[in-house]
């Protein structure tokens, strides 16, 4: 083992989860171009769905997103209608994010993305639950800056 080995591409624990991220993300870009998102903005929509009302940096937080890059992700889907954003009264720094009615129909109508995204893997089902696992694990001991 020569003293390169670790700056070897084949040895970079990033790079799978990279690459295996970008290639499972355009197997989403055709179904949410049907309902005119990206996938940051579904993943967004993702916990707002779950929580119907949220703060913003409680929905940075779950995303793992810094404010530079949710805030542009936030104003288009409030410009799309889905949600609305509005600060709080008490303290004007806290902005408070809620879904829309038109929002809220469109989670019944999204309902078919995952389904035809886990047909993507096929037999691969078990080692896609027990990755998500483990990834799952590793972001709880990530620090979230």
């Amino acid at each position: 083992m020569n003293k390169y080995d670790k700056i070897k591409l084949q040895n970079q624990i990033c790079f799978p989860l990279y690459a295996l991220s970008r290639e499972v993300i355009k197997k989403y870009k055709p179904l949410l171009d049907k309902f005119n998102l990206t996938y940051t903005q579904y993943v967004t929509m993702l916990v707002i769905w779950e929580e119907e009302k949220i703060m913003f940096k409680e929905l940075a937080k779950r995303l793992h997103l810094d404010s530079g890059t949710l805030t542009p992700v936030v104003k288009k889907l409030e410009a799309m209608g889905l949600i609305i954003k509005y600060r709080n009264k008490d303290d004007d720094r806290n902005v408070t994010i809620e879904v829309t009615n038109k929002g809220l129909l469109l989670k019944d109508e999204i309902l078919e993305v995952p389904e035809k995204i886990y047909c993507n893997y096929k037999g691969d089902e078990e080692k896609l639950i027990l990755l998500k696992q483990l990834l799952d694990q590793l972001l709880l001991n990530t620090p979230n800056e």
